[in-house]
């Protein structure tokens, strides 16, 4: 309780170092913006596909039915990986080198999105660490100078060096409590949205393969079918 009220009393503006305080508590607050607003996203909006969905489209694609595929693909648009097959799909390539190059495109134009403002928290957890042990020093400066201060009395001096070394300590301890969550859901986000990608990069392959196989099939029947000489 007494931990409380003066971690919490460190935000008045009578106290020394509150400047740092009211700073850290503004980034941890961006922070936290930041980690509802992706983790929304990224679970919600732009999570994983179904699996099974997935594989319906490509075997879809792979037999020929290019329009019963995109029809799937735009029922589940919300999702990162059917926007990369339904923009694939749109395309409608043919040969190898444009099926990959509108994989890429369509890659190029998703993933983003799922990175965006990720690295920011990495960002807040390291200027929240430096801004924590600026404020420590700062604090210290106080100690050792009310500890050096000529004509001041015993009872005055500890008050001064009491005062610096809790500024001290309290932003110390705001700092690493904005940092230490800030790195933590950066490593967690950060993960999530890779394993994003990897299942993008999966079906996109998979995309493109299915779509050449397609294409060998009709190309085939067109020879098959031709009048000969």
């Amino acid at each position: 309780m007494e931990f409380s009220y003066r971690f919490f009393h460190a935000f008045n503006s009578s106290e020394s170092g509150y400047v740092f305080m009211w700073i850290l508590l503004l980034s941890g607050i961006v922070a936290l913006a930041i980690v509802i607003e992706r983790f929304a996203f990224l679970t919600i909006k732009s999570g994983k596909g179904n699996a099974s969905q997935l594989n319906n489209v490509i075997t879809m694609v792979a037999s020929g039915d290019v329009a019963g595929a995109l029809s799937i693909c735009s029922g589940s648009s919300k999702k990162a990986v059917f926007q990369v097959l339904e923009n694939v799909l749109a395309s409608d390539p043919s040969g190898s080198d444009q099926v990959q190059n509108v994989v890429d495109e369509s890659m190029l134009k998703v993933i983003p999105h799922l990175e965006k403002r990720t690295t920011f928290l990495a960002t807040i957890g390291n200027i929240a660490t430096l801004i924590g042990l600026m404020g420590t020093i700062y604090g210290l400066i106080l100690s050792f100078s009310a500890v050096g201060k000529p004509g001041i009395d015993a009872v005055e001096k500890s008050t001064l060096l009491a005062s610096g070394i809790a500024a001290a300590m309290s932003t110390t301890f705001m700092g690493l409590l904005v940092a230490i969550p800030s790195i933590g859901m950066y490593a967690f986000l950060k993960s999530k949205t890779q394993m994003l990608v990897d299942e993008i990069d999966l079906y996109a392959l998979k995309l493109s393969n299915a779509l050449l196989i397609s294409q060998e099939k009709v190309a085939g029947k067109s020879y098959d079918g031709s009048p000969q000489a």
